[in-house]
């Protein structure tokens, strides 16, 4: 039976979830397992805050609970900075459970010793903040910079790149950032032009989870198992 990945979009926004959908899609190997993105029609528009991502973590919790008893279930992705429920998700099933947060910074740290972040609002930064401090990786951010637009108005604000690149040349000239991590969802179809703009690696947190469920669901296959 075909393996599925499931990349949980938390909000009930559907050109986020067309944007992750999209980030995600390289990633669809022949012969490799289904990557199926899912909307939580039950939640808000958008995670801007610390009381956002309290509310919706219960809705992550159980959709993982519900999709894992499906046939060929094989791991999953929150796809929300915050990782809002991340823990007690991977409480209700044995499967992986992957962060976008903590997957993006993981890589990022492999990628330069200096991290910065982009993030949406100044609302999120004291959270992100919160999460760097539990991850033990407080010293090796150079610093979270917002850019002062929504989740929701990212794709339709004109200035959305030119304000990212903007704070984005600031963590690599004054914060001395070696690579940067996208802070939300909603901004991985600006990857490619931002990095190269900036001229420092900028890493879509979404990829770098969904790669990291995509290595371990292949490695768990048997002939991965037993090869050489």
């Amino acid at each position: 039976m075909l393996e599925t990945i499931y990349v949980i979009n938390p909000t009930c926004t559907a050109h986020l979830n067309h944007g992750i959908d999209d980030a995600v899609a390289p990633l669809r190997l022949k012969g490799g397992p289904k990557i199926e993105t899912v909307m939580l029609a039950s939640a808000g528009p958008a995670i801007e805050s610390q009381g956002d991502s309290d509310a919706v973590a219960p809705l992550v919790v159980e959709r993982v609970r519900q999709l894992a008893a499906r046939p060929g279930a094989a791991a999953f992705v929150v796809a929300c900075f915050c990782d809002p429920g991340l823990h007690a998700a991977r409480e209700v099933t044995q499967l992986p459970v992957f962060g976008i947060g903590e997957s993006g910074l993981l890589a990022a740290m492999t990628v330069g010793q200096r991290v910065g972040v982009l993030s949406i609002l100044p609302s999120s930064v004291p959270r992100h903040w919160r999460m760097y401090g539990a991850m033990g990786i407080a010293d090796r951010i150079g610093g979270d910079r917002p850019v002062g637009i929504g989740v929701v108005e990212l794709e339709s604000r004109p200035d959305a790149v030119d304000r990212l690149v903007e704070e984005g040349v600031w963590l690599r000239d004054s914060a001395q950032c070696e690579v940067l991590v996208l802070g939300c969802a909603g901004m991985a179809p600006f990857e490619a032009e931002l990095s190269r703009r900036i001229g420092i690696p900028v890493l879509d947190p979404v990829r770098a989870a969904a790669a990291a469920a995509l290595g371990r669901v292949l490695l768990a296959r048997p002939a991965a198992r037993g090869g050489h």
